[in-house]
């Protein structure tokens, strides 16, 4: 496949997909942040601080200068944290072709705006991307990707033609990729099931069991999808890779960072200890804060992530907003979950 493909963003997940954009033959340069990680990966085909003890091909060329890696490219994919996307696309806005294809496959909002991240591309990048901005999400950890287990994810954009072009660069024999309309649900529900899966390590670090990770789920999803809806996504997007299926990988899974942060959180430590311990950027953290304002700008109810933004910001004891959570007032099932659909 003759696709000239810029990465930006060396983390675990950015240079997994260089892997499997490299595998499928495509001309990759992986932009880093830092010079001792791009010198690594191109000296040593290695980038041992997010995937240690694996080889990366060596058609992937990394590069610490954004014009250098954007320049040209027939791909451009954003792999960065959040809160770094709105700096990191203007830098690389100047650079991108007219005809260029951008893909995001970053799970969060931006702090503040708490807008989406194709609406902040959208803002930064040449009106004319608009139509060729996709996001690609689902159940998806880099540690088995590069490992070649069979994964299954989705790409959305409102241009099918756009979905479908990036579906063709990225589908192989173990990384199937779906196409999907709804960009909308497929960003809220990736970022949203990041504060589902902090609950579900703090409640396995506080000792529960299934039946409470199968309420967490359960009524996380709920929680998702009503907002989700209310922010213009269609309802069916949440039981699909980028709702249900991503939420189930990451609540169950010790791959996951967010998992991790709230078992260590269970045991007693500070927010600001475990993220300095875990060394990478744990979405769900700054994505609890979104949820607190999105849910109260449009008036619908996240008693899950409420609670949970009382424990990582205002000190309130895991504990006891598990009881707060379970001694709510009565309600059926059915007509919570269809609340604002």
């Amino acid at each position: 496949m003759d696709q000239r493909v810029a990465v930006l963003g060396a983390g675990s997940w950015g240079t997994v997909l260089a892997t499997v954009l490299a595998e499928n033959g495509c001309d990759v340069t992986l932009w880093a942040r830092r010079t001792e990680v791009a010198d690594e990966i191109n000296h040593s085909h290695t980038n041992h601080k997010y995937l240690p003890g694996v080889m990366l091909p060596e058609a992937i060329t990394a590069s610490t200068s954004i014009s250098d890696t954007v320049t040209g490219k027939d791909m451009i994919l954003f792999v960065v944290p959040s809160h770094s996307m709105r700096t990191i696309a203007g830098e690389a806005a100047p650079w991108v072709k007219k005809d260029a294809l951008v893909v995001h496959a970053s799970k969060g909002f931006e702090v503040g705006t708490w807008k989406r991240m194709s609406e902040v591309l959208k803002e930064e990048l040449p009106p004319e991307q608009g139509v060729r901005i996709a996001v690609l999400s689902g159940p998806s950890h880099a540690e088995e990707v590069i490992q070649k287990c069979p994964t299954t994810v989705v790409v959305a954009s409102v241009c099918q033609e756009t979905a479908e072009r990036v579906q063709a660069i990225f589908i192989n024999s173990y990384f199937r990729v779906y196409t999907n309309p709804d960009i909308i649900g497929v960003e809220v529900g990736g970022a949203l099931k990041n504060i589902i899966a902090l609950a579900s390590g703090l409640a396995d670090g506080l000792g529960f069991g299934d039946n409470s990770k199968a309420a967490l789920i359960t009524r996380g999803l709920a929680e998702i999808a009503r907002l989700g809806s209310a922010m213009g996504a269609k309802p069916i997007t949440f039981v699909g890779l980028a709702g249900v299926g991503d939420l189930v990988v990451t609540c169950t899974s010790r791959h996951s960072r967010n998992w991790r942060a709230g078992h260590m959180i269970s045991q007693g430590k500070k927010l600001e200890q475990v993220l300095e311990e875990m060394g990478m950027v744990v979405e769900g953290v700054k994505t609890t804060q979104a949820a607190h304002a999105l849910s109260a700008n449009y008036q619908v109810e996240m008693p899950l992530a409420e609670q949970l933004y009382a424990v990582l910001f205002t000190g309130k004891d895991p504990a006891q907003a598990v009881k707060d959570l379970m001694t709510r007032g009565r309600t059926g099932e059915l007509e919570e979950i269809i609340q604002g659909w």
